[in-house]
């Protein structure tokens, strides 16, 4: 029989009087039980993608063979349902293998003390999209600032008025720089397109900082240059478009003028659309490496070549 979740509330003084030291260790140890998947709720909002790639190939054979390692962790809900604070990758492969239930560690914790689990949690993982680390970083800080915390979200990317309690919270656990992180609070702003683009290594990370700025309608304008006419915008021509948007005076013909100018990291460039070179890249080398990955097959082919 498998076991069922019964909640437990932690040692009172008399209970502790006649334990030994070692059941009073035990007795703190998490709690493990087994639920039923088909009770378990996604994390409202959550931030981080479930990727069908070969590391989820790679969990769920794992799983076959040994089982689920690690539990998942779980908060209760009303009518005996639960919601995923910290496993959602582990939900996916464990449903993927097969199993209907799922070890799980039950906390009784509030939404805010929730997101910043979920949040440390999730940020081990080995790769983490910007747009991923954008929404997780804000919904921490959030939480901090519920919590009594006061943060400034409203500070430039060169984080002049940074220095709050939370924002050191959030960079002090997470690993990135008080700017930084802000920086990357700022992604939350960009139109759900150009984040895309971010995410794929097509738009640079200081320019989308800076895009980020631009009204929603001026960033479609962007969008629409990047994809039609295949033009990339600089730091530089973004700062520019900011500061002409910030005084009211960027249009769509601006836009359009500024994105078409010659840069110099973009003269003479091959194109080569990703999906057509896909099949030859080997499935461990992520998009952002791709292009190393391109030239040290080239050095070798010509290497070779030459001893022939």
């Amino acid at each position: 029989m498998r076991n069922k979740p019964k909640l437990d509330l932690g040692l009172n003084a008399f209970e502790e009087l006649f334990m030994t030291d070692k059941e009073r260790v035990e007795a703190r140890l998490p709690k493990i039980f087994d639920i039923p998947i088909e009770l378990i709720d996604d994390f409202p909002e959550h931030p981080f993608k479930v990727r069908m790639d070969e590391d989820m190939e790679q969990l769920v054979a794992s799983i076959k063979e040994q089982g689920l390692i690690t539990p998942v962790i779980l908060r209760p809900k009303e009518k005996g349902r639960y919601e995923m604070v910290s496993g959602h990758r582990r939900k996916e492969a464990c449903l993927r293998a097969g199993l209907a239930w799922i070890k799980a560690e039950i906390r009784e914790i509030t939404h805010d003390e929730a997101i910043i689990v979920m949040v440390d949690s999730n940020l081990q993982r080995s790769v983490i999209l910007p747009s991923e680390k954008a929404f997780s970083y804000k919904m921490r800080l959030e939480a901090l600032k519920r919590q009594g915390m006061r943060g400034d979200l409203t500070s430039t990317p060169l984080g002049p008025k940074l220095g709050t309690r939370s924002n050191q919270e959030v960079a002090a656990q997470v690993g990135d720089s008080k700017t930084q992180v802000q920086r990357y609070i700022r992604l939350t702003e960009l139109i759900p397109d150009l984040l895309d683009l971010v995410d794929i290594g097509k738009v640079s990370f200081r320019p989308a900082v800076e895009l980020s700025y631009l009204t929603p309608d001026e960033q479609e304008t962007v969008y629409d240059q990047i994809i039609y006419n295949e033009c990339l915008p600089s730091h530089a021509q973004t700062i520019r478009m900011r500061k002409l948007s910030k005084d009211g005076l960027l249009t769509d013909a601006i836009i359009n003028k500024i994105m078409k100018e010659e840069k110099p990291n973009q003269i003479d460039k091959i194109h080569i659309p990703y999906s057509e070179i896909r099949p030859y890249i080997p499935r461990g080398i992520s998009y952002e490496k791709t292009g190393e990955y391109i030239k040290k097959a080239l050095e070798f082919y010509y290497q070779h070549k030459n001893r022939l």
